[in-house]
């Protein structure tokens, strides 16, 4: 009988910690009862209706911890995903409505930035002079937070949503811009060498040689920048408002909906986690052995 393989074994595990996290969630949030002096707290209070009043039963107090409860997150999943396309007005719309608005506010903003960063770092990463002109201003910008850009949009543009799309386009175009730059200056001499004695001219040399060969570098670019825009995105929803899960993660904690708040937070690292895994498999697709 063959042992199990290493995947297995770490699904399996996941399965175990994710019980565990259950449990200990269980027991922590169950109501805890304290067991008091019935006499004493009739003498003290000589009213049936004041023990009512303060949750006590036959000198019984229960505690309840503010977190909630299990049955109470899975009320409000089943509540939330039953209908996540409802839209009753402009605070009462379903979880999938909030989440296209905010991915087509990160897919917009990263194609733009996608369509600036992959040309400009092909020519980064192969003219030493553009490199040379153009890496103080990357070096400045680059670690500049993409929320500080918000104030200056919202003044010049003085549209919250295409605000935000803004913000995407800031923070995206770094990785793709420095990741594109490396992987186009790390191809191999040798290639560049055989297509300049074919006589191959430029365009074909970028296409058929530089781009394969720098694609997974590129790639890597593009998977980090869309995990730091879906980041972002919900920071700049909760500060413009409006529409996207970010508007919604903080219209529900301004409703003193704690579950609310815990189930945007779970999808939030559910589809940041589907948009990672669908670039990995992209980048896992160009890949080449050595």
């Amino acid at each position: 009988m063959s042992s199990l393989s290493i995947k297995t074994k770490g699904t399996l595990l996941s399965v175990l910690i994710f019980i565990f996290i259950l449990l200990l969630w269980h027991v922590s949030t169950s109501p805890k009862v304290n067991k008091s002096n019935t006499a004493a707290t009739v003498s003290n209070t000589n009213s049936a209706e004041y023990n009512e009043l303060m949750g006590n039963s036959l000198g019984n107090t229960v505690q309840k911890t503010g977190f909630p409860s299990l049955q109470q997150m899975g009320s409000t999943f089943y509540k939330q995903l039953a209908h996540p396309f409802y839209d009753n007005g402009p605070n009462d719309k379903g979880i999938g409505i909030q989440l296209a608005h905010s991915l087509s506010r990160v897919g917009l903003g990263f194609l733009l930035a996608m369509m600036i960063a992959l040309p400009l770092g092909f020519l980064i990463g192969m003219s030493p002079l553009f490199y040379q002109a153009l890496n103080p201003f990357i070096q400045v910008l680059k670690p500049i937070s993409p929320l500080a850009w918000m104030p200056i949009a919202l003044y010049t543009i003085k549209d919250s949503s295409i605000s935000a799309i803004f913000v995407i386009f800031i923070c995206s175009i770094w990785p793709m811009l420095i990741n594109t730059a490396f992987g186009v200056a790390s191809v191999r001499k040798e290639w560049l060498n055989v297509a300049k004695t074919l006589e191959v001219n430029p365009l074909r040399k970028a296409f058929l040689v530089i781009l394969p060969a720098a694609a997974p570098t590129i790639l890597t670019g593009m998977r980090i920048s869309m995990g730091i825009a879906w980041l972002v995105i919900v920071a700049a929803e909760m500060l413009v408002g409006g529409t996207g899960i970010g508007y919604f993660l903080w219209n529900e904690w301004n409703n003193l909906s704690l579950s609310s708040v815990i189930f945007a937070i779970v999808m939030i690292g559910t589809v940041g986690m589907l948009l990672d895994t669908l670039f990995g498999q992209l980048q896992k697709a160009v890949s080449y052995a050595d």
